[in-house]
């Protein structure tokens, strides 16, 4: 009897084994579309991350890409006993990231460079990209300069001198350089090369041997959707990239050139890019000029003009409502979020009272 039931056990194992395989075939099918599925709705999850963070009327801008690396534009201010690498801190481990993957500076002022040695000594930095060497003959420009090169070395971070054209390769996302060491892009992006109406219509402008002119401006983007930043890029520069056509084509969101001063921002640019919504990195008691405000905000398409700061040495009619600005006194340190997906569509919110507003995916016309 042992022998018997031992030898049928087999046949029972293979007929058992047979079931399985069989209900395995059937159900595989279903299981891979269900794991395809969960990974591209998790696919569509994903956002972009763009943090405006005060450093009072300097620039440094957080985008942490979909996935996870980071990129700084720029870092504020030196001292302050680092205030502004403090505050840049804060908000990589908001944005759960260890490191700065890429740090573009878009120039070499101080309110953008200064604060790089302090932002070394608290977090990784492991790529510095610019525009080549300091193209301005200020004390205060070639000592900005000279400390940048020191970190570089100090950290042993690989150095990036970019060109018009080039990509920023941080993955995830597509960073192209737009304007470096007053150079600017030959050929239009797709979307781009429309003639530009309004350029006749501009005052012939002074040539600027700042810094401000060499700005290493970058536009990016996440599948539909178009962030552009250009520094402290000076008027003539502009017109330069954008007459007699504009090679830019629509955006969505416009960080509003040079803290919103009135050097930059002429309407043959900012109308040209024509932006749904606009960010402006001002300080209290810098930037927001009356006449940038008004030509961003009257720009056809604004639907919102955020701002890092009430601009207090303007007046209530030149700034947004209270809801879409972070800081409504002096100093306070709050920032502005953006979280984009891929199809266009973003929201903005204000860490100070977290108002956030949403703007659906815009249809692109010619």
């Amino acid at each position: 009897m042992e022998t018997q039931h031992a030898a049928s056990l087999p046949l029972q194992s293979n007929s058992g084994e047979q079931i399985m395989r069989t209900r395995i075939q059937a159900t595989l099918p279903l299981l891979l579309l269900f794991l395809s599925s969960c990974l591209v709705a998790q696919s569509a999850s994903k956002t972009l991350q763009v943090y405006s963070i005060d450093v009072e009327g300097g620039q440094a801008t957080l985008i942490v890409s979909p996935t996870g690396q980071s990129m700084l534009i720029d870092t504020g201010w030196p001292g302050f006993d680092g205030r502004d690498a403090d505050r840049i801190v804060a908000a990589t481990k908001l944005a759960g990231v260890q490191q700065i993957d890429y740090l573009v500076i878009t120039h070499y002022h101080r309110d953008h460079v200064g604060g790089v040695p302090q932002l070394a000594d608290r977090i990784k930095i492991a790529n510095f990209v610019d525009h080549g060497d300091n193209m301005e003959n200020a004390d205060q420009t070639r000592t900005g300069y000279s400390d940048y090169l020191a970190t570089i070395s100090q950290a042993h971070g690989k150095r990036l001198t970019v060109k018009p054209g080039d990509h920023v390769p941080i993955s995830g996302i597509d960073v192209q350089v737009l304007t470096a060491a007053r150079q600017h892009i030959s050929r239009p992006l797709p979307g781009g090369g429309q003639p530009n109406s309004l350029c006749a219509s501009e005052p012939a402008q002074p040539d600027d041997p700042t810094e401000n002119s060499a700005s290493l401006g970058v536009l990016v983007s996440y599948g539909k959707f178009r962030l552009l930043d250009m520094g402290d890029l000076t008027k003539k520069a502009e017109l330069a990239l954008v007459c007699p056509n504009n090679p830019l084509g629509r955006v969505d969101v416009f960080f509003v050139t040079h803290h919103g001063l009135d050097q930059s921002n002429s309407k043959a640019f900012v109308r040209a890019v024509h932006p749904r919504v606009a960010i402006m990195n001002n300080g209290a008691h810098k930037g927001g000029s009356p006449e940038a405000w008004q030509t961003v905000n009257d720009t056809p398409g604004v639907e919102d003009l955020w701002q890092l700061h009430y601009a207090m040495d303007s007046d209530q009619k030149h700034n947004s409502a209270e809801n879409l600005i972070a800081n409504v006194n002096d100093a306070e340190g709050n920032y502005l979020k953006l979280a984009a997906q891929n199809d266009g569509s973003f929201t903005v919110q204000n860490s100070r009272n977290n108002f956030q507003k949403s703007y659906a995916a815009a249809v692109r016309r010619r």
